[in-house]
């Protein structure tokens, strides 16, 4: 099947779900940060939030991912020749990884801010007057109802993150996009190896389409769904 490249690309499969997964770790604290800064932070701090969440979602992931892998590495070498530390390789996998959060990060703020915007006032307010601490009203109170608020639209962020990995491989990170791209230069059958990556795509959408749903329903036991 696919002329015996089909481990190599199941291998690059690993690399791919890695960084998804990871990029979503960056993407989440990131998202985090910014949404705390916009409900809760000074002037400074939204003010900084803002312009993070405005500039990363009207640039092209393609361009970012470009300009921050290329242009980060000059600007760090730049910094090791000024302070003597040598010269720094910054890995494709790392870059990707970092980028891609970043990026999403950006649109996890907006979903968590909802989230957070969507709890009543009220049950904070009352957990305050029972007498339960700052950290256990975070934890017990806002935490669970921020994740059932946010589960649609960090779904939705998911998905496009994990067809965003297929841009790793421009700057030369070895997934599965990048190893479909030499089987079929090696084979001059490219239509073959790029349906096949869709395909695989298309499996993980599905898988996490459903995994998201249970999720969600998970999350929303108890809570009763008002009809207009």
């Amino acid at each position: 099947m696919l002329h015996g490249y089909l481990p190599a690309i199941l291998g690059g499969l690993w690399v791919t779900l890695t960084v998804a997964a990871l990029s979503l770790t960056v993407a989440c604290v990131f998202g985090l940060a910014g949404a705390i800064a916009k409900l809760y932070g000074g002037r400074g701090l939204r003010w900084a939030a803002e312009t993070y969440t405005t500039l990363i979602r009207g640039l092209p992931d393609l361009v970012l991912m470009l300009l921050i892998f290329y242009g980060g590495q000059i600007l760090i070498n730049e910094l090791g020749d000024r302070y003597g530390w040598g010269y720094v390789d910054v890995p494709p996998f790392a870059a990707g990884v970092l980028t891609i959060g970043f990026i999403f990060g950006a649109y996890l703020t907006e979903t968590f801010r909802g989230a957070i915007l969507a709890i009543p006032k009220g049950q904070i307010e009352a957990a305050s007057a029972y007498g339960l601490r700052p950290a256990q009203v975070v934890r017990r109170v806002m935490l669970p109802q921020m994740i059932r608020h946010a589960i649609p639209g960090f779904a939705n962020n998911w998905l496009v993150m994990v067809k965003a990995t297929a841009l790793v491989s421009i700057i030369g990170l070895d997934d599965m996009v990048h190893r479909a791209n030499m089987a079929a230069a090696a084979t001059r059958e490219p239509f073959t190896f790029f349906v096949a990556i869709g395909g695989i795509y298309l499996a993980i959408t599905t898988v996490s389409i459903l995994a998201l749903s249970w999720l969600e329903k998970r999350y929303s036991l108890g809570v009763k769904k008002v009809s207009f």
